[in-house]
């Protein structure tokens, strides 16, 4: 009887140390304390411009130079630059309903022309949150590549 006590006492122990081995595949992020309402309250706080955009190891934040946005109620994303107004689709959604930490929401953005508009439309994850700037990341699913995208407060 007292070896099987021992015995369960060595089982238990093992079975907690295993399972706190076991690690998330968000560790990768940095959460911080923001939550939707937060993130949704800055965007749509002033205009934005873009300060960092790297799509798949390219930096191409220079084409953005001069676009101003602007994340509107109704979920209106409006971009003024070159010369020109563009509407798009703006929304900050929870992918996970148990918790509100930033590696949880999604950004998304959608825009149907002009071409440059259209490469920033994805559903991005936000890496960090601050008053005046939010950075952004999409790991693609087709090949794999890495973009970033940055936002600050004009």
């Amino acid at each position: 009887m007292k070896r099987l006590k021992i015995l369960s006492v060595f089982l238990l122990i093992y079975v907690v140390n295993v399972a706190s081995m076991c690690s998330d595949d968000d560790d990768n992020f940095t959460p911080t304390n923001a939550n939707q309402t937060q993130v949704i309250n800055t965007v749509m706080s002033g205009t934005w411009r873009i300060t960092n955009y790297v799509d798949s190891g390219t930096n191409e934040t220079a084409n953005y130079a001069g676009y101003n946005f602007t994340f509107g109620s109704g979920n209106v994303l409006t971009a003024v630059g070159g010369g020109a107004t563009h509407s798009g689709i703006w929304s900050v959604t929870d992918s996970n309903n148990n918790d509100d930490s930033l590696n949880d929401l999604d950004f998304i953005i959608t825009f149907s022309s002009p071409t440059v508009l259209q490469d920033l439309s994805d559903d991005w994850d936000i890496v960090s949150r601050t008053d005046t700037k939010i950075e952004l990341i999409d790991v693609s699913g087709g090949n794999g590549g890495t973009d970033y995208l940055t936002f600050e407060k004009n």
